[in-house]
């Protein structure tokens, strides 16, 4: 009959309290201490190494190729170039054009940009004299009578203080640039002498660079990341450590920083990384380092400690897992991990194809990979790329054995949002609402179109009158219906873009005033992505540095948890006791 050899650790208890006493850990016969070392045999080796070498082999392959918005399965396309030492994944995705007319956007953008471009006339001898000529020919040109009544006063005011004294960038761009984006003469009605033409022109193409520098957009003829029906962006990318070509995908990303846990692997589609044969092998050779940090316990027994650190004291609930392993690890395992140091490259997918790991006493190990074929279910996961879940489609297994190392930023400077759009459920009309809280005015300045101002008190109807009939209550002009409907094949419940009942019993149709509700013209959202508790959408500017010192600035969207439900107010087939007036 077989036997069964299982090792149990045991671990003394004190009864008491108070652990005073059995924490000076005295001695009262050093030598009886030795003899019961020799009788258990603790004097023994065992041959027990530690790792004084490793050798790691791998391939890494930089990320080279982008493709923007969702891919659905079997995709074999010829994506595009991505460089991850020019530009941030983070930044490639999120970009959105400038809002506004032309390619400089807003009126104050574009008032910002046409004076920086009288200051570099003003720079050089030759070019100041045409200072003049430039603002005649540039001048930013009045409002009309249709944008005075679409602008709010605050951007009316600066319009009519700059007219005809600000350059306008736009026009600028226009004459100077054609719609591919190429270099056009400077135009005709400009008197410039042939002598001065050359420094005109430096002057002009130092300008358009700076132009082309100041934001970072998207390039022209290209899809966005953004997806309208899920609130949410959608891109993929794919690398090719050792040729073989891995496309990681993320379908949900909306929260501002993109790591390596915002990407799954999906086998299901190519995007031409293969051809790029990027893949180089890497051999490193480094000696492995304890795993430390600060405040660990000493690992000799008998080594003094910094007294101001005590996990007996660590407020741990019996809830509190985290405590208690971090407790546990510090205090019984903290010994027993290393850590070899490899560097690689910024926006790399790195597989590693051996580890050999040599001690004290020259016996070489080769250690597998805990996440390789024919692992056990539940072991050790951290930065493993999880599989796409496709709907319909059988759970993809986990991806072992590859690093992303994503391309991420460690900060953004964010500015207030230029928009904001709420998203709410009301359970009393069994509508969803679209409410616009902040829109963006033509010179960066937030409007609120739910702050009104406050009306005069209207006046009580005697009990005389005759009450007026209401088929629909009024609604704010801000908040857009959003009705369930069916659409599609197989049908999916979505959340569309409706109308309302104006007075004579007409549909009533409104215009959103800022850029996300009017993105998408039919506004179809998947039912899911509007919860109970709301979903909140800001567009806002982000800026940050990278690696190659260079700043980038960008228009980006953010979705974010909303503000629970609300109510319209919305009522049909009312009797008001007034007047109708």
């Amino acid at each position: 009959m077989g036997s069964i050899t299982s090792w149990v650790r045991l671990e003394p208890r004190c009864r008491d309290d108070e652990l005073g006493q059995a924490v000076q850990a005295r001695i009262h016969d050093p030598l009886w201490m030795l003899a019961r070392q020799w009788q258990m045999a603790e004097f023994q080796g065992e041959d027990a190494g530690s790792p004084v070498r490793a050798r790691w082999r791998g391939d890494s392959a930089p990320v080279t190729r982008y493709f923007p918005g969702a891919a659905p399965a079997n995709t074999r396309v010829s994506a595009a170039r991505y460089d991850a030492a020019a530009l941030p994944l983070e930044a490639l995705v999120e970009r959105q054009a400038l809002p506004g007319e032309g390619q400089q956007g807003s009126l104050r953008l574009a008032v910002d940009s046409g004076m920086h471009l009288l200051r570099l006339l003003d720079a050089q001898p030759l070019s100041r004299s045409y200072r003049a000529d430039f603002l005649k020919q540039f001048a930013l040109a009045p409002p009309t009578d249709a944008q005075r009544a679409a602008c709010d006063a605050e951007t009316l005011s600066y319009w009519n203080l700059m007219a005809h004294r600000a350059l306008d960038a736009r026009r600028a761009l226009a004459a100077l640039r054609n719609a591919a984006g190429q270099r056009l003469p400077l135009p005709a009605g400009l008197p410039i002498a042939a002598a001065d033409k050359a420094e005109l022109e430096a002057v002009v193409n130092q300008w358009l660079v700076l132009q082309d520098a100041l934001f970072t957009r998207p390039q022209a003829g290209t899809a966005p990341a953004w997806n309208p029906e899920r609130l949410e962006y959608a891109f993929s990318i794919a690398a090719a450590p050792a040729g073989e070509e891995v496309a990681l995908t993320a379908a949900q990303f909306a929260q501002g920083h993109l790591d390596w846990h915002s990407v799954d692997h999906d086998p299901e589609i190519k995007l031409g990384a293969a051809a790029d044969q990027a893949s180089r092998p890497l051999v490193r050779t480094v000696m492995p380092a304890p795993v430390s940090f600060r405040g660990a316990p000493a690992q000799r027994f008998w080594e003094m400690e910094d007294s101001a650190i005590d996990y007996g004291l660590l407020p741990a609930g019996p809830g509190d897992l985290p405590h208690l392993m971090l407790s546990e690890f510090a205090s019984g395992f903290g010994n027993e991990w290393y850590v070899i140091p490899i560097d690689l490259d910024v926006g790399t997918l790195t597989r590693t194809r051996s580890l050999v790991v040599t001690d004290n006493f020259g016996v070489q190990t080769l250690v597998p990979p805990v996440n390789g074929a024919g692992r056990g279910a539940g072991g050790w996961c951290m930065f493993e790329l999880s599989g796409t879940d496709r709907p319909g489609t059988p759970a993809l297994a986990p991806r072992g054995n590859l690093l992303f190392l994503a391309p991420a930023l460690l900060k953004t400077l964010d500015s207030r949002p230029l928009e904001e759009v709420l998203f709410l459920r009301d359970e009393m009309a069994n509508l969803a609402w679209a409410v616009e809280h902040v829109v963006q005015g033509g010179i960066e300045n937030r409007l609120q179109p739910g702050a009104v101002p406050d009306a005069p008190q209207a006046e009580l109807a005697p009990p005389s009158a005759v009450p007026r009939y209401r088929l629909a209550s009024e609604v704010p002009p801000h908040w857009t219906p959003l009705l369930p409907q069916r659409v599609g094949t197989p049908p999916s419940l979505r959340l569309v873009r409706a109308a309302l009942l104006a007075p004579d019993g007409s549909n009533l149709r409104r215009r959103a005033q800022g850029e996300l509700l009017n993105a998408s013209a039919e506004l179809k959202l998947f039912n899911e992505e509007v919860p109970r508790e709301g979903a909140k959408v800001t567009r806002q500017f982000e800026r940050t540095r990278w690696l190659n010192g260079s700043t980038l600035l960008w228009v980006g969207l953010r979705k974010q948890v909303g503000r629970g439900e609300g109510s319209s107010v919305l009522r049909f087939d009312n009797l008001d006791a007034g007047p109708d007036k």
